[in-house]
C-alpha cells in the first residue's frame, strides 16, 4: 500500500536529526547545554540518561514544541516545527496525552482525519492484539492499553522520524516485547528511523545500532553501537597502590577505574596495546553505558564519538 509519506522518504546522506550547539535554559538552570548530535537517518537510536538528563527536552525541541536558548536543530535538513517537518515526525510524550472521552475508535478515526498519509491498517493491528475493544473509551483503559493507543497512533501516521520518550514503561514484559517487534519491523520495513529514551538498559542491547548517552544536560557518547563496542575495552588487574591511575594504564583514555582492595576493573578506550598482566574482555553495550552514566566528562572534554578512536584497535582485537 502507498502512502504520501513514501515521497518523503530520508536518504542516507541526509540526517533524520541534527543538533549544533543546542541548548535550553529554564531561568537559572540549563536543562540542555552544547547539544552536537548527528543521527544519521534510518537507524534505531537509543537515547539513553537518568531522569533528569535531558532527554525529553532534546525530543520536545526536535518536534517543534520547545525553542532553543541557543544552537540550533533541524529535522531532515528543516527546521522542526514547520510543515515539512511535522509531516515527517511523530512524537510520544512520557504522559502519552490522549482524549479521555474518545472511544478507541474515535480516536484511530482522528489519526486518520489528521494525517494525510495514515496507514489505518498498522493502527488496527496494534489495538487489536491487545483486545481493545473499539467502543471503549480512552479514560478507562489501564496505562499499558492507553501506552497501545498512542502507539497505533504514532505509528499509523508512517512518519520518517519517530521519537519515543519512555514508550513502554506502562507495559507488562509479554507486551513490551511484541511491542518492540513491532517497532523493529517497521524500522526494518519502511525505514524509519526511531529515537526513543529509555532506563532498562538491557533491553537496548540487541535492539538499536546507535546509542546517545546523556548526563546533566550534555550529551557524554553518542554512536553507531558496533563502535562502541570495538572502541572499548574491559580490564582488571591487581595494582599496589589504593589511589590514581595504574602505571600501566596512564596512557589508555580511561571511562571509569574502580578498586576492591587490590584489584582494579578499568573500562578504557585503549590507545595501543595493553600491557599483557591485565586481563582484558570485550564489553557488552549495556556496561559501556552504566560506565559513561556513572561518570561525569573531564572538564572541557568534548562528548565521545564512536569510531573517531581508533588507534591500537587492531593490536587489541588480536590479543
Amino acid at each position: 500500500m502507498n502512502h504520501p509519506a513514501a515521497e518523503h522518504r530520508p536518504t542516507e546522506d541526509v540526517p533524520a536529526l541534527e543538533a549544533t550547539g543546542l541548548g535550553l535554559k529554564y531561568r537559572s538552570r540549563w536543562a540542555l547545554r552544547d547539544c552536537e548530535l548527528r543521527l544519521p537517518a534510518g537507524r534505531v537510536c537509543a537515547l539513553v540518561g537518568p531522569n533528569g538528563a535531558g532527554k525529553s527536552t532534546l525530543m520536545a525541541l526536535a518536534a517543534g514544541l520547545l525553542t532553543p536558548t541557543e544552537g540550533t536543530v533541524a529535522v531532515f535538513g528543516t527546521g522542526p516545527g514547520g510543515a515539512a517537518a511535522l509531516r515527517r515526525t511523530a512524537y510520544l510524550r512520557q504522559d502519552k496525552p490522549l482524549y479521555p472521552r474518545f472511544t478507541v475508535a474515535e480516536t484511530l478515526r482522528a489519526g486518520r482525519e489528521l494525517n494525510p498519509g495514515w496507514d489505518q491498517e498498522i493502527a488496527e493491528r496494534i489495538v487489536r492484539l491487545g483486545d481493545l475493544p473499539q467502543n471503549a473509551r480512552v479514560g478507562t483503559l489501564t496505562a499499558g492499553q492507553r501506552t497501545r493507543v498512542a502507539l497505533a497512533l504514532v505509528l499509523g501516521k508512517r512518519p520518517d522520524l519517530l521519537m519515543l520518550d519512555e514508550p513502554l514503561a506502562d507495559v507488562d514484559p509479554v507486551a513490551r516485547q511484541e511491542l518492540t517487534g513491532i517497532l523493529m519491523a517497521e524500522a526494518a520495513e519502511h525505514g524509519t528511523t526511531i529515537l526513543i529514551s529509555s532506563h532498562v538498559l538491557a533491553e537496548l542491547d540487541g535492539v538499536c545500532d546507535h546509542v546517545t548517552v546523556l548526563r546533566d544536560g550534555r550529551i557524554r557518547l553518542s554512536g553507531d553501537v558496533d563502535d562502541l563496542l570495538d572502541d572499548h575495552r574491559l580490564v582488571v588487574g591487581a595494582t599496589e597502590g589504593t589511589d590514581g591511575t595504574p602505571a600501566e594504564l596512564a596512557r589508555h583514555e580511561i571511562v571509569e577505574l574502580r578498586r576492591t582492595g587490590r584489584q582494579a576493573t578499568a573500562l578504557l578506550r585503549p590507545h595501543g596495546e595493553i600491557d599483557p598482566r591485565w586481563d582484558v574482555s570485550r564489553p557488552n553495550l549495556e556496561e559501556i553505558l552504566i560506565a559513561y552514566l556513572r561518570t561525569a566528562a573531564p572538564q572541557g572534554r568534548p562528548p565521545v564519538e564512536a569510531g573517531a578512536h581508533t588507534a591500537g584497535r587492531e593490536e587489541v582485537v588480536a590479543r
